[in-house]
């Protein structure tokens, strides 16, 4: 039975993963959807340094029991089966839109985008406008996603500090139905960069794996500081959005939904960097309808939710 159970949540993760890697659909939706919301949130919460301590220190007889009982306190086996799920979902779906940005900018970008506009058209509801600190956190959220919309990459470049604060970020998406992981490193102009490496780090393992080298890949120090930050963004900014959620949730909401929708702006200007003509009518039906099918596909979620999937 517990081999079933694991076998479930490793599905749920790949469907987790699947979604975060691809601008505007959340992992933390499929989770609401796929009903594994309240335990993630619960074993996220529970991950704590001298938890990891413990286990780290399993190896040590005299500390094998604490082990253990930090694992459990932390639902390990759930976090591995749904970690090494979403790892999956990454891993393979990454290649596909590493080529498909490539070889079809229009109809990828224009994908994207639909998945975005759907998904601030859907959490709507969430912004409230009643004071001012709910106007101010409007005006922040759509101002920050805009700006940082096509400027980012070469404002902040892509050095081992914006790896590590850009891993540190994401991690956030697991905790925030209806923001993707994916679309915050859009925002930080690290989505492209970062699907390209680790595509060539798993490249690299596989020679590794095969026989056909023995080099250690080149990406390791991006891969593992990029985890790094996502296992710091665990202990801080995982808990401060949480924080911000339970005690300001209107404001927080409201920003939330914002930066949704300044981010429509990204998939606009990472289209028009790619396109050799430029905006052609071709480019822009492309465009057009890809955005009308990633549209498409959020509705249905949330239909398939009853219009839960969205809610905190």
């Amino acid at each position: 039975m517990r081999g079933r159970n694991s076998l479930g949540v490793y599905l749920r993760g790949i469907a987790m993963g699947a979604a975060d890697a691809v601008p505007g659909v959340s992992g933390g939706t499929i989770a609401l959807l796929t009903g594994i919301y309240p335990r993630l949130i619960a074993a996220i919460t529970a991950v704590e340094p001298d938890r990891l301590l413990d286990i780290v220190a399993a190896p040590l007889p005299d500390h094998r029991a604490d082990a253990v009982d930090a694992f459990r306190e932390i639902d390990g086996l759930f976090l591995a089966a749904l970690g090494l799920g979403i790892a999956t979902a990454v891993v393979t779906v990454s290649r596909v839109l590493e080529h498909a940005m490539a070889a079809y900018p229009a109809a990828t970008f224009g994908g994207f985008f639909g998945l975005i506009g759907a998904s601030a058209w859907l959490l709507r509801g969430e912004m409230q406008f009643d004071s001012r600190g709910q106007q101010a956190a409007a005006v922040a959220g759509f101002g920050v996603a805009f700006l940082l919309s096509g400027q980012a990459e070469g404002a902040l470049g892509h050095g081992l500090p914006v790896t590590f604060l850009a891993g540190s970020v994401a991690v956030t998406a697991m905790i925030l139905p209806g923001v993707s992981g994916s679309l915050l490193l859009l925002l930080l102009g690290q989505y492209e960069y970062m699907i390209s490496h680790l595509t060539d780090f798993v490249d690299a393992l596989l020679a590794i794996a095969t026989g056909e080298s023995a080099a250690i890949p080149g990406e390791t120090p991006t891969i593992l500081t990029f985890l790094a930050g996502g296992v710091v963004g665990l202990f801080t900014v995982a808990h401060v959005v949480r924080w911000a959620l339970e005690h300001r949730q209107a404001a927080t909401m409201t920003f939330l939904v914002a930066l949704v929708v300044g981010a429509l702006r990204a998939p606009v200007v990472q289209t028009a960097t790619r396109l050799e003509g430029g905006w052609t009518p071709t480019a822009l039906g492309l465009f057009g309808a890809a955005a009308v099918v990633g549209g498409a596909v959020v509705v249905s979620v949330d239909r398939a939710a009853g219009g839960e999937a969205i809610d905190i």
